[in-house]
């Protein structure tokens, strides 16, 4: 049994217009849910497959922490694909701190966070003091690094230099292969 905390604000996008991303996600998860909206308590449960009740807790932390439940159920489709989550008040100093980097990972206009996404192949949501990413695993961590370092205080060129030349190197590796 797997019990996930996500925000008030978010519990109606879980459940979903008359419960149907609910029912989506014990349907394709397999696993039975129950939201407690006073306490902003989720309680998910498979007793056959483990994995599954893991993978639906991923689900409901991605949608408390402001993911769409379609880039949510995505962690469902397909075998590679994984969450991660990144504190922003463990990386900061102060809540000045944590905005401005806020501030650096979403950019003018959101065209940093886009970049990145384009870049890595991710879903990138940046929610109250977390980042949110989601995508293949390798892509995942590529885009970790890439948060990091703006966090670090890299500049943006560098960040996009560094995930193009990662790219091309997986490119030029798929071609290798054949």
């Amino acid at each position: 049994m797997q019990y996930v905390k996500i925000p008030g604000e978010r519990i109606g996008v879980l459940i979903g217009e008359g419960g149907a991303t609910l029912r989506k996600i014990e349907s394709h998860a397999n696993v039975t849910i129950e939201v407690d909206s006073d306490n902003h308590r989720v309680q998910i449960e498979n007793t056959k497959a483990p994995f599954e009740e893991l993978t639906a807790a991923d689900i409901v932390k991605a949608i408390g922490r402001g993911f769409s439940p379609k880039v949510a159920l995505l962690l469902l489709k397909n075998d590679d694909a994984t969450f991660d989550l990144i504190e922003l008040k463990r990386l900061s100093r102060n809540e000045n701190d944590m905005k401005r980097h806020k501030s650096r990972l979403i950019g003018k206009h959101g065209r940093t966070r886009a970049t990145m996404e384009d870049l890595t192949d991710t879903k990138i949501v940046i929610y109250g003091s977390t980042v949110g990413i989601i995508g293949p695993y390798k892509q995942v961590d590529l885009a970790r690094s890439a948060v990091e370092m703006i966090i670090d205080g890299s500049r943006h060129a560098s960040v996009y230099g560094f995930l193009e030349r990662k790219r091309q190197e997986t490119n030029n590796s798929r071609f290798e292969q054949f």
